[in-house]
């Protein structure tokens, strides 16, 4: 009986040459009438095309050695419908020395490239047909395939002795993969090895035979059938099963039965789930496989495969650590350092037992790639550990780069070695490490004097102060600022702005200009400071240029860098002081410099006009028109009219400097001059100061005109007393008009607010003939009163409604009016007070309707009530 791989379709071949033909979805069994006449010994099932109902194009294997091609269906139709066997076609024939032979075993199988091949067994051989098949050709089967060996034979594979039978196995991972690795059961013993798919003359490769033991073979106990799984292949006996691992070729199991089942006829293998049949004449067993690699990295590792050992033990690490430490064994015995390094890195080996094994066979490189091997390993809390492993390589590479330095011969190795050097320590993966032991690798590098090396370890760590530190210690200063402006660091200008600028001056000031506000100029005070103490005009120009920037571009306003600013103008170019104070402004309270300090610091280096200025600073005029006359008199005149507001210290300014123009300078003509110039001073008040030698022809000018002035002055007075007089009669007269004014209320008016008649209630009326309640007049008035108003309006009603009321009668008024004289304001004076408050004007006509122009006619708190009402 011949089953395919999905267990749909069965063959089941009769020694009648018979042919049954079965499906799983069939009603009934089914005789292949073109088989009839074919003793069937083999099939190959078509894995790629066949499916529930059809099996695709298929291989059958003759007792005569022929090789058919059929395919079979599973549709049954009615009484005449198709036959299941769609066509039954020969292929090739097997031959062996004695002429054709029988068809043992048939293999169909297609490659991962696409190849297809098939392997077919005699008692004695094994033939082997490889092709490809042609794009669109799949229903045309396996004739092309083997058409290609119509003039020539197949390779093939013979062994001497023979069973009578023979049997092939393969070995598939997944169901529809290509098959990895095969065994043939022959009289010799069993074939076995893997299946290369991609080697143009013959499939098999490794191959190895497995000789039947004392009591097996031909003439003895012939084995039954074979079964292959990943490491082993089952022989199955008459009375047992032995199992043989592939890998060493030795029996790891013999499974014996008991009598009582009868012997055993055969064994296969589920192609699906892996299972393995054998059965007897009166039962049935199952093998099942569970953990078949548990053991077989140590059958690699024995073989030296150390690969496929490490594959086979990766999820149990205490065995690959074995695996490892065999295989840096193995390669250090093989000198091959480098390799054993890696592995002894992975490995769980004491660390000092490995390093003396590399110090001892001399073998540097392969030490320092076993610590970095360990380095990489590392955890982040063994930082002891890294500390000692990152030193070690350090001291390793520069002990390595100062042997071949001074070889030409080892140039190229040198480079090589500087090279690897730099990337550990640029390394992303070390720089941890790095960076925790980095005082001690700076101590390594400057122990052998590689300054170049420290250099380039210090950029990687970021510790350019070290960097900056080397180049000021070569003198290198253009390099030094260099560094700076590139990582531009402020910490770093102020520690090192006072040894660079001493020496490139220039540059750095440029540097501190380009960085701008990053910088705080009151930490660059102290290198400036320093550097300008010489007192050169090139080391202050220097300090001046950027002191200007901080104060014109910035605009810096701390006091420190104003000062230091003074100083330095008041020592370097005194021209640009003075500028610089009139710019900052006359406000003592806008400029941002000390001005006690900028007055003493001026007065030392004698800067007079400077010192004016600041006098007039801090408002002390006298003093800056004393020191203004020690330098100009136009400057002391200037300093003369600050004062505006105050007319007797502007008068008394003046008579300073006409002293001085008199006294001093011994010139009447300008003292003249000077009297001109201010309106304050007279004649009578210059007068004392001159000499007395001097006649009255060098101001008899100015005495005439300033009796001229006292003339125009007496008639400008007499004239404003006439026009006072008659503006003063005009009112006399105005008034006796208004007392006799009057105005007549008709009883059909009413008041301009409320709209009422106005005689209701008390009422007032204007000039102007508006007509008012009395308290209507008070409500429009009180809003437009100042609030000291409308708190005096309520003061008088309150009095006013406390007041008494008058009486009839004559004495008791005059009691009342008596009371009130002593008590407070009279009810009649409250009243008079109250009148001039609201009444003083018509709230239409007056200042009051003036001064609300701007006031909206809807009170904005009342606005959206307002507009509501109208919707």
């Amino acid at each position: 009986m011949f089953l395919d791989h999905t267990g749909c379709h069965l063959l089941i071949a009769l020694s009648s040459t018979e042919v049954l033909y079965v499906n799983r979805n069939g009603q009934k069994v089914r005789p292949l009438a073109r088989w009839k006449g074919q003793l069937v010994e083999s099939v190959g099932w078509n894995k790629a095309l066949g499916t529930e109902s059809s099996t695709g194009p298929i291989l059958v294997g003759t007792a005569q050695g022929q090789i058919f091609e059929a395919e079979l269906s599973a549709s049954e139709g009615g009484l005449f419908g198709p036959a299941p066997d769609l066509y039954f076609r020969p292929l090739y024939v097997l031959n062996e020395e004695g002429g054709p032979a029988p068809v043992c075993s048939l293999e169909a199988e297609r490659g991962p490239d696409g190849r297809g091949f098939v392997i077919a067994t005699t008692r004695q051989r094994l033939f082997q047909f490889i092709g490809r098949a042609a794009e669109g050709t799949e229903a045309q089967g396996f004739s092309g395939l083997f058409a290609a060996y119509a003039d020539h034979p197949p390779p093939f594979r013979e062994f001497p002795s023979s069973l009578g039978y023979s049997e092939l196995a393969f070995y598939t991972p997944k169901l529809r993969s290509a098959p990895r690795a095969f065994a043939w059961m022959m009289g010799d013993g069993v074939l076995y090895g893997a299946l290369d798919c991609g080697r143009p003359d013959s499939l098999l490769s490794e191959e190895r035979v497995w000789e039947y033991p004392e009591g097996v073979g031909p003439g003895a106990s012939p084995p039954l059938a074979v079964v292959l799984t990943q490491f082993h292949f089952l022989l199955l006996l008459a009375d047992r099963v032995e199992a043989v691992c592939t890998l060493t070729g030795q029996v790891v199991l013999r499974d014996h039965f008991l009598e009582k089942f009868g012997p055993l006829k055969h064994m296969v293998k589920d192609s699906s789930t892996g299972h393995l049949w054998a059965y007897t004449e009166r039962a049935v067993f199952r093998y099942h496989v569970q953990r078949e690699a548990r053991d077989v990295w140590r059958t690699y590792l024995d073989m030296n495969r150390f690969d496929l050992a490490k594959e086979y033990c990766r999820e149990r690490p205490d065995c690959l650590d074995t695996v490892l430490a065999r295989e840096a064994d193995y390669c250090f015995r093989q000198r091959r350092y480098l390799e054993s390094a890696r592995c002894y890195a992975l490995t769980q080996s004491y660390f000092e037992e490995i390093a003396l094994k590399f110090l001892e066979a001399r073998q540097e490189e392969a030490l320092a790639e076993f610590l970095q091997r360990k380095l990489a390993g590392l955890k982040p809390a063994e930082r002891t550990q890294a500390t000692l492993l990152t030193t070690w390589l350090t001291e390793l590479y520069l002990s390595r780069l100062g042997a071949l330095q001074g070889d030409p011969e080892a140039l190229n190795f040198y480079r090589e070695t500087r090279e690897r050097f730099r990337a550990f320590l640029s390394s992303p993966r070390h720089k941890e490490w790095l960076f925790a032991s980095r005082a001690s690798i700076h101590e390594l590098l400057a122990s052998h004097g590689d300054t170049e090396h420290m250099v380039y370890f210090a950029v990687i760590m970021q510790d350019y102060e070290r960097v900056v530190a080397y180049h000021c210690q070569h003198e290198a200063y253009e390099e030094a600022l260099a560094v700076l402006a590139r990582h531009r660091d402020p910490q770093l200008f102020y520690k090192f702005s006072p040894i660079l600028i001493r020496h490139i001056p220039r540059q750095l000031v440029d540097a501190w200009i380009e960085l701008g506000s990053r910088l705080d100029a009151r930490q660059l005070i102290p290198a400036l400071v320093n550097y300008s103490q010489g007192g050169e005009a090139q080391q202050v120009s220097q300090a001046i240029r950027y002191m200007e920037f901080c104060v014109n571009e910035l605009g810096e306003t701390e006091q420190a860098i104003h000062n230091y600013l003074l100083s330095l103008y008041a020592r370097g170019q005194p021209a640009s002081l003075l500028a610089y104070l009139e710019q900052a402004g006359a406000s003592p309270h806008r400029v941002h410099y000390d001005l006690k300090y900028a007055l003493r610091l001026c007065a030392e280096h004698g800067h007079h006009r400077a010192c004016v200025h600041v006098y007039k600073v801090l408002e002390l005029y006298e003093e800056a028109v004393d020191l203004a006359l020690q330098v100009d008199v136009d400057l002391a005149k200037q300093c003369a009219d600050l004062p505006e507001e105050d007319e007797e210290l502007r008068k008394k300014l003046w008579l300073k400097i006409a002293r001085h123009v008199v006294q001093e300078e011994e010139d009447v003509q300008t003292a003249m001059a000077c009297l001109a110039s201010c309106p304050l001073l007279k004649i009578e008040d210059v007068l004392p100061f001159f000499p007395d030698f001097v006649t009255i022809d060098h101001f008899k000018e100015a005495i005439c005109s300033s009796l001229k002035a006292y003339n125009h002055h007496i008639q400008e007075l007499q004239r404003e007393m006439e026009e006072a007089t008659a503006s003063a009669q005009r009112i006399r007269r105005d008034l006796q008009e208004l007392r006799g004014r009057y105005g007549t209320v008709e009883p059909q008016d009413k008041c301009a607010t409320c709209d009422f008649p106005l005689l209701n209630r008390p009422f007032y009326l204007f000039l102007c003939g508006h007509m008012f309640h009395a308290d209507c007049l008070l409500q429009a008035v009180r809003p437009g009163l100042p609030a000291y108003k409308q708190a005096r309006l309520e003061e008088l009603q309150r009095k006013l409604g406390a007041a008494p009321a008058p009486t009839k009668g004559s004495a008791r008024a005059k009691e009342a009016e008596g009371g009130a004289a002593a008590g407070g304001p009279s009810r009649e004076q409250l009243k008079a007070d109250l009148d001039e408050l609201v009444a003083a004007e018509c709230v239409y006509c007056g200042e009051l309707m003036i001064r609300s122009i701007d006031r909206p006619f809807i009170d904005p708190q009342r606005y959206e009530e307002e507009h509501l009402s109208w919707l």
